[in-house]
């Protein structure tokens, strides 16, 4: 009797731990897709900024992708561009530089496969 609830044990802290490390792995799974789901979402930004000099998704409406919601935003406000004209040169360049930010989400908050990154860069045009 002692030798059949020390199998059961073991065989119950065994389930247990392989439970956990597959929960594990599929949580890291799902970040490393967040974050090539955000790079995406910058370059999608910074191809837009550069061609046409905006990148913002609607708020109701981000990029779909495999599931993940992408928010690109690239503000005009004094914290996210800057502009640089008083380079002294013989041809005066205008240097705007430009953060751009991405957030991919999967899911809802609070829930167990809930997945968030933002990546945020700056771009020179």
């Amino acid at each position: 009797m002692f030798l059949i609830i020390v199998i059961a044990g073991a065989i119950a802290a065994m389930w247990r731990i392989s439970t956990t490390q597959t929960a594990t792995s599929s949580l890291a799974l799902q970040q490393a897709r967040a974050y090539q789901a955000a790079r995406a979402g910058l370059e999608w930004g910074i191809y837009q900024f550069v061609n046409n000099a905006s990148c913002t998704t609607p708020e109701n409406d981000p990029i779909k992708l495999d599931g993940f919601a992408i928010k690109v935003e690239c503000p005009n406000g004094p914290e996210w561009r800057v502009t640089y004209n008083d380079i002294f040169e013989e041809i005066k360049p205008d240097i705007h530089i430009q953060k751009i930010s991405a957030t991919a989400e999967y899911s809802l908050p609070g829930s167990p496969d809930y997945t968030y990154r933002q990546l945020i860069v700056e771009v020179e045009k």
